[in-house]
């Protein structure tokens, strides 16, 4: 493979990538206005911290914030970088679902969640390569 057939098949991989994280993360973000009592169910169930509607809201506004980097591919390492420790954190206190697939109905979906931390920690190793909406041909070098 040439490097220009390489940098389009990264570049179209890096896009995939942040196309369907930042949905992700934008479902998440938005779900806290629509139903902002989730959240506080949430934070209180997995976390142990009983919280306001108010913290959910900018809870929520940072998520669709990250999201809207993700598919723009701006502020890369902030934004990448926020994104994985913000799923990692998820990921760690789901750990007794995680550890239980079938002890609950639900709790066999939380290992979804896995393959999504992966693929946050690989957006975020190849930030230095990702272009974003901007098709700069600059070396990976040149934009770190």
């Amino acid at each position: 493979m040439n490097d220009h057939n390489l940098e389009r098949a990264l570049f179209r991989a890096l896009l995939a990538l942040r196309i369907t994280l930042g949905l992700f993360l934008l479902q998440w973000g938005v779900e806290k206005f629509v139903v902002p009592e989730i959240n506080v169910a949430i934070w209180g169930y997995f976390y142990g911290f009983s919280v306001p509607l108010a913290l959910g809201y900018l809870f929520g506004a940072v998520e669709i914030a990250i999201a809207c980097c993700l598919f723009l591919g701006v502020f890369r390492t902030a934004a990448y970088g926020g994104a994985l420790v913000l799923h990692a954190v998820s990921v760690l206190v789901s750990w007794r679902q995680l550890m239980d697939p079938w002890g609950d109905d639900a709790n066999h979906l939380f290992i979804a969640g896995v393959p999504v931390l992966g693929a946050l920690a690989a957006l975020f190793l190849l930030r230095h390569w990702d272009r974003g909406v901007v098709a700069s041909q600059a070396s990976p070098k040149a934009q770190a």
